[in-house]
């Protein structure tokens, strides 16, 4: 069964490619998050892996559509009893490499492959921010997420995340999500930092922001069942609490009402209480309400409330004695 984060990558990797500037956004987004350059004496590349096949085909697409050449995809299971393969998209060559990392920004516009700085993944100081156009922005989130993004199913918790190899494309990530208004925290695991959204709200305008309207949909539709679910639980344990209370308070009230009548005798007591003493014994499960309109005349929930906690002080004050002699 294809997981949640599964369908909103899909659906994203579905988005037509229209604008360059868009394009380049994304582009830039997938390196930072998931890039790895490699520089030795036999090749010159940049690659990118991943598990999901359309993944691996939008990337192909960006370049092509950005670039004009595609570049190489290489499928593998990285382990011998792996279900899945995992996907290299590769570009190959010195001049093709060095025209990446110059036009994204990884690279001065006059820089060379010594003035590099050379580390497993694309990490430098230049050009952290993407375009200002906020075209551009909602690209350059979902290049992110595309790359480095997972979303938990909502039918179980609420959860999104997106792991980041350098803490200052993190933050990066992290000042683009508040031009949306997104407050997101992030933390270090292990090599690598994972900002995270736990607020559904924000995960479904996260969702509206990358332009994944059917994942958006379908999101919502379960978010509004369990909001639902979890009102109708919330009143059904209130009204079984007060059901509980009720038959307590009840099943005191007639024990201490069947003393009076043994110790007493209920015409012995005022008329107003010995009323509300037979409409107890009578009706042992009515609500005070219940007990308020059986009343002749009709007295209100606060009246029967008060008589019976009376007749509760007078049982008290006879087992206080009985206890004495």
């Amino acid at each position: 069964m294809t997981s949640f984060a599964h369908q909103v990558k899909n659906e994203l990797a579905r988005k037509p490619l229209i604008k360059r500037c868009c394009a380049a956004a994304e582009l830039k987004a997938f390196l930072e998050v998931g890039g790895i350059f490699v520089c030795n004496k036999k090749t010159v590349s940049i690659n990118l892996q991943t598990r999901y096949a359309s993944v691996a085909r939008r990337l192909f697409l960006l370049y092509k559509f950005y670039y004009g050449f595609p570049p190489e995809i290489i499928s593998f299971r990285k382990q011998h009893l792996q279900k899945n393969s995992t996907f290299s998209v590769q570009i190959f060559g010195k001049k093709k490499v060095l025209l990446i990392l110059r036009d994204l920004g990884f690279l001065p516009a006059d820089g060379d492959m010594k003035s590099y700085l050379f580390l497993p993944h694309l990490n430098n100081q230049i050009g952290l921010s993407p375009a200002r156009e906020k075209c551009c922005r909602r690209a350059y989130l979902r290049g992110a997420f595309l790359a480095g993004g997972s979303i938990n199913d909502p039918r179980t918790d609420y959860h999104l995340e997106i792991v980041i190899p350098c803490e200052a494309y993190a933050g990066a990530v992290k000042e683009v999500l508040a031009s949306f208004d997104l407050e997101v925290r992030y933390f270090q695991r292990k090599d690598d930092f994972v900002l995270y959204l736990k607020n559904s709200e924000d995960i479904g305008e996260f969702l509206r922001i990358i332009a994944a309207p059917n994942a958006l949909l379908k999101y919502e539709n379960i978010r509004i069942v369990k909001g639902v679910r979890n009102k109708i639980n919330r009143l059904i344990n209130c009204e079984t609490a007060n059901l509980t209370r009720t038959v307590v308070a009840s099943q005191e009230q007639i024990a201490n009402i069947m003393l009076i009548e043994d110790i007493i005798g209920l015409n012995n007591i005022t008329p107003s209480l010995a009323q509300v003493a037979r409409l107890r014994l009578l009706f042992p499960e009515a609500t005070l309400q219940e007990l308020g309109d059986m009343a002749d005349p009709p007295l209100s929930k606060s009246s029967i409330n008060h008589r019976l906690r009376r007749i509760n002080d007078l049982a008290r004050k006879i087992k206080q004695e009985k206890n004495m002699r």
